[in-house]
């Protein structure tokens, strides 16, 4: 198996929301009531994408460096969040498990909450 360096995890990680150059491919942050596998399934269309900075990667990781509040007028239970490059439609790119899981009519994501890394 191929491991990566530190450096060549946080090039991989800046590339991904356009630090490096590129397209910003996690420019917006979806919530999902289930797993978002590879598809950005489960999304919740009751609750509108929202725009995410990141801090540069180190370490092989990074995290997101502005707080998040999503409105959520259903009943549904976020569990997931996933990544996007546009507001609507548009490309998903990568996401994760929220910390448990959250029933509420305001959402909120701190900043540092999520995290991206390469391993």
């Amino acid at each position: 198996m191929a491991r990566a360096s530190a450096a060549a995890e946080n090039a991989g990680l800046n590339g991904l929301d356009g630090t490096a150059g590129a397209t910003n491919r996690v420019a917006y942050v979806s919530l999902h009531t289930a797993d978002p596998g590879t598809t950005g399934a489960n999304e919740m269309a009751s609750c509108p994408r929202q725009a995410v900075s990141w801090n540069a990667a180190s370490g092989g990781s990074k995290t997101n460096s502005n707080s998040l509040a999503f409105t959520n007028p259903g009943t549904s239970a976020a569990a997931y969040w996933g990544t996007w490059d546009a507001s609507s439609g548009g490309n998903y790119s990568v996401g994760g498990a929220l910390a448990s899981s959250v029933t509420a009519a305001t959402i909120n994501i701190a900043a540092g909450q999520l995290s991206l890394s390469l391993s």
